[in-house]
C-alpha cells in the first residue's frame, strides 16, 4: 500500500500551466511552468506532470493526490461557446430569463444593449409543476406531461437541460424528481435541477445557476475524461481533485456533476495559499496581487481568512454561489500595448496569450506586450527567463515597441514607450485597487501586498509605490502560487437552504432543523469525497442571512457553535444578528422583528499539510551575482542582481536590486530593501524618507 503523502497541484492559465509537487516526508516543494496548449489544455497538464515527476524524483505510484484548477468553464461562459441547452420551467414562466431583474446594464446609456439570455426563448419548455411558498405541491406533472416535455427536448436537440420550478428551493427533492424522470426518458442527456445545485430564493438567479451548470457540463465532462486518461497514462493512480471557486476542492466526480462550482477555481486557490501564508507569517491583513499572462486580480484577506462573496458576476451574468472575492484590476504580462487613433498609449484588454505570445517569444507574435516592456526596461533578463529554458529576443521587443506612434511623436523610442506603458498599466491597477478597498472601508496603506503569478513579483513594488503600500511579501513559489494553493486545498463545499420566515420560536426551530439536514448532507458528501481514504478531520460552520423586517438586504451572520449546535435558541440567534448589525452600521433595534433569509453551512476537511521550505541560513549581506541597468521611475539605475536560490535566512540588501528565480523576477526599486525570513519568504520594505 502506498504510504506517500506527495501531492501535486496544477493551475491551467492562458499562457502557462503551473505545477507544484509537495513531498512532506522530504520537506520538498518543486515547481514547474509548462507552456499552455489552448486547443487541448490536458496536453500541457500531461507534459508538465511528467516533467515535475522527474524533477521531484517521484515515482507515479508515490503520488497521493492531484488537484487541478482550470478556467475552461469560465472561458466557455465568457466566450459563449458552451453547450446547446434547454430550460424547463413552470407554466407561465417562460420569460424568466428574458425579464431577469428588469434592469438595463447602464441606466444612462440610451444605446445600451440588453444582455442576450443564455437560453433563447425557443428552447424554453413549460411544464405543469409548481410548489407553494411553504413547499407544498400546487401542481405536479403526470407521466403524459413528462413525456411531452421529453419529446420537446428531443426535438430541440439539446445537449443538456436545466429544470426550474417556482419555489423549488423549498423542496429540492421535487425538482430532482422531475429531472430524474427526464433522464430516464432521454438517456445520456445531462439534466440539472436548480434546487439540487443551489436551493436559494430568487428564481432568476437560481435559474441562471442551473443553466450555467448545464451550459458547461458537457464541455467540462469531456475535459475531465481526457484529463483522467492522460494522468492515468503516466501511471498515476492517485485520486484527482478539482479546485473549487470557494478556495477548496472536490472529487473529479463531484466536479463533473457540478462544474459551475469550479469556474473561478484558479484565482481562488492562490488566495487560499496566501491566506495560509498570512496565518503563518502573522500578517493581520493582506491584499493578494495575482498577475498572470492575461489579467491581474486582487483579493482581501483579514485575520487569515479570505473574503467570500455570495453574489458575483461571470461573463456579465449574476452568480449567487459562494466564491472567494477576487476582483480583476488590470492587465497581465501578455496584455497588448498599443496606441489609439489619437496617439494615446493603451494597454489591453487584448492579450497575446500563449500562442503566439509576446513578440520576444519569437513565435510569430507582432504585437508588443507588457512582457516586452519588462524586457526593454531591463527588468527581466532574456537569457534567464524560465530558468533559461526559453530565450527571449529583446531586439524584436524593442523594434515592435518603437513602431508605436504616440501623439507626441516617437520620442525616446522603445524605451520611452515601454516605460509609458508600464505607467499606464500601473495607474489603471492602482485606481481599481483603491476603489475596491474604499468600498470595503479599508486603507491599502495598512495592508501587506502578497504578489504571485508570473508577473506579480515583477510589478508588485511598482504598484505598491503608486498606492502607498510599504510592505510586500513574495513567497518562494510565487510564480506557481495558485498551483501550490491547489496542492494544499482542503476539501470544501457550501450548502444553503432559503427559509423566508420570521425569527420567532417556530422560525428558530425551523432553522435548527434545516441546519441539521444540511449537516447530514455535508457529512454524506465528505464521505463520498474520501472514497479512497479515511475521513480524519472535519469542520462545520453555520451562518444565516438575516435582516430587520422591511430592510431590502440581508446580512450574513455567523452562528456560534458551528454545525454541531442545534440552533434552537432564538435569543442567541437574534443577539448574533443584533451584534453584527451594530458592528457594521453602528446601531441595533432590539424591538424590530427579524427575518430569516437563507441558512448556510460549509464543511471543510483538510487533506494536506504543506511543509515549510527548508532555507539555509544566510550571511546577512549576500553578494550580488551580477549587475544590470534597469529603467525605474523614469531613470536608469545600476541594480544588483541576486539569485533567489542563493539567498538564505537573514540575508538583507538594499534596492535598486533584481532578484531572479527560475519562473519569475522580483524588482526592488530604489528606496526599498529586501530580507528573507525563516520560511523563505522575501520581504520588501519601503524605507522611510
Amino acid at each position: 500500500m502506498n504510504s506517500s503523502t506527495a501531492r501535486i497541484g496544477i493551475d491551467v492559465g492562458g499562457t502557462f500551466t503551473d505545477l507544484v509537487a509537495v513531498v512532506p516526508e522530504r520537506g520538498l516543494v518543486v515547481h514547474h511552468k509548462e507552456p499552455s496548449t489552448p486547443a487541448d489544455p490536458s496536453l500541457a497538464v500531461a507534459d508538465g506532470l511528467a516533467a515535475i515527476l522527474g524533477q521531484a524524483r517521484l515515482r507515479p505510484e508515490e503520488v497521493a493526490g492531484v488537484t487541478h484548477g482550470t478556467t475552461i468553464g469560465l472561458n466557455a461562459i465568457i466566450q459563449r461557446r458552451g453547450a446547446r441547452i434547454a430550460l424547463v420551467v413552470t407554466e407561465g414562466y417562460r420569460d424568466l430569463l428574458e425579464i431577469g431583474r428588469s434592469r438595463m446594464p447602464s441606466s444612462f446609456d440610451l444605446y445600451a444593449g440588453k444582455e442576450e439570455p443564455l437560453v433563447p426563448r425557443n428552447r424554453i419548455v413549460e411544464i405543469p409543476a409548481r410548489l407553494g411558498p411553504g413547499g407544498d405541491p400546487v401542481t405536479e406533472p403526470d407521466a403524459d406531461a413528462l413525456d411531452r416535455v421529453a419529446a420537446r427536448l428531443a426535438a430541440i436537440g439539446a445537449d443538456a437541460a436545466a429544470v426550474v420550478v417556482l419555489h423549488g428551493y423549498t423542496r429540492p427533492a421535487f425538482e430532482e424528481g422531475i429531472a430524474a424522470s427526464l433522464r430516464e426518458r432521454l438517456p445520456g442527456l445531462p439534466v440539472t435541477a436548480s434546487a439540487t445545485v443551489w436551493p436559494e430564493v430568487r428564481e432568476y438567479e437560481r435559474a441562471l445557476v442551473a443553466c450555467l451548470n448545464a451550459y458547461i457540463q458537457p464541455l467540462m465532462d469531456d475535459y475531465f475524461r481526457r484529463l483522467e486518461q492522460r494522468v492515468r497514462a503516466l501511471g498515476v493512480s492517485a485520486p484527482i481533485f478539482i479546485s473549487a471557486s470557494n478556495g477548496g476542492s472536490m472529487s473529479l466526480r463531484s466536479a463533473a456533476e457540478r462544474p459551475i462550482e469550479t469556474v473561478l477555481s484558479g484565482p481562488a486557490a492562490g488566495v487560499a495559499a496566501a491566506s495560509r501564508l498570512a496565518r503563518e507569517a502573522d500578517l493581520t491583513g493582506i491584499v493578494t496581487f495575482d498577475m498572470g499572462g492575461t489579467s491581474s486580480d486582487i483579493a482581501v484577506t483579514v485575520g487569515g481568512t479570505p473574503e467570500l462573496a455570495t453574489h458575483t458576476t461571470v461573463g456579465g451574468l449574476p452568480l449567487i454561489l459562494p466564491v472567494v472575492a477576487v476582483n480583476a484590476i488590470g492587465a497581465g504580462g501578455g496584455s497588448v500595448v498599443w496606441a489609439d487613433g489619437h496617439g494615446v498609449l493603451k494597454v489591453g484588454p487584448a492579450s497575446a496569450g500563449a500562442d503566439p505570445g509576446p513578440v520576444a517569444y519569437g513565435r510569430g507574435g507582432d504585437r508588443p506586450t507588457i512582457t516586452d516592456c519588462y524586457l526593454v526596461t531591463g527588468l527581466i533578463d532574456p537569457a534567464t527567463f524560465l530558468g533559461g529554458r526559453m530565450r527571449l529576443d529583446p531586439g524584436a521587443s524593442g523594434k515592435a515597441l518603437s513602431e508605436i506612434t504616440l501623439s507626441n511623436g516617437p520620442g525616446g523610442g522603445a524605451e520611452e514607450v515601454a516605460a509609458g506603458a508600464l505607467r499606464v498599466a500601473t495607474a489603471g491597477m492602482a485606481t481599481e485597487l483603491q476603489k475596491i478597498m474604499a468600498q470595503r472601508g479599508l486603507d491599502p496603506r495598512r495592508f501587506t501586498l502578497v504578489p504571485f503569478g508570473g508577473a506579480g513579483p515583477t510589478h508588485a513594488a511598482i504598484l505598491a509605490e503608486e498606492v502607498g503600500v510599504a510592505h510586500i511579501v513574495v513567497p518562494p513559489t510565487a510564480a506557481t502560487f495558485c498551483a501550490l494553493g491547489a496542492a494544499g486545498a482542503d476539501l470544501r463545499r457550501d450548502f444553503a437552504r432559503s427559509l423566508r420566515r420570521t425569527l420567532d420560536a417556530a422560525g428558530a426551530a425551523r432553522l435548527a432543523d434545516v441546519l441539521a439536514e444540511l449537516s447530514d448532507q455535508a457529512r454524506e458528501w465528505l464521505a463520498d469525497q474520501h472514497a479512497t481514504g479515511p475521513q480524519t478531520r472535519l469542520r462545520l460552520s453555520a451562518a444565516a442571512d438575516m435582516r430587520y423586517a422591511g430592510q431590502a438586504y440581508e446580512l450574513r451572520v455567523p452562528l456560534p457553535g458551528g454545525g454541531e449546535n442545534p440552533f434552537g435558541d432564538r435569543a442567541a440567534v437574534a443577539e448574533a444578528f443584533h451584534a453584527e448589525h451594530e458592528r457594521l452600521y453602528g446601531f441595533r433595534d432590539q424591538h424590530a422583528p427579524i427575518e430569516l433569509g437563507t441558512a448556510r453551512l460549509d464543511v471543510v476537511s483538510p487533506v494536506a499539510d504543506l511543509p515549510s521550505a527548508t532555507v539555509p541560513p544566510g550571511t546577512g549581506e549576500p553578494r550580488p551575482a551580477g549587475r544590470r541597468r534597469v529603467l525605474l521611475a523614469g531613470a536608469w539605475h545600476d541594480a544588483a542582481v541576486h539569485h533567489r536560490a542563493e539567498l538564505g535566512v537573514g540575508d538583507a540588501f538594499a534596492g535598486p536590486a533584481i532578484v531572479e528565480q527560475d519562473d519569475t523576477t522580483v524588482v526592488v526599486p530604489p528606496g526599498w530593501s529586501g530580507d528573507v525570513d525563516r520560511a523563505g519568504n522575501l520581504h520588501l520594505r519601503r524605507r522611510k524618507a
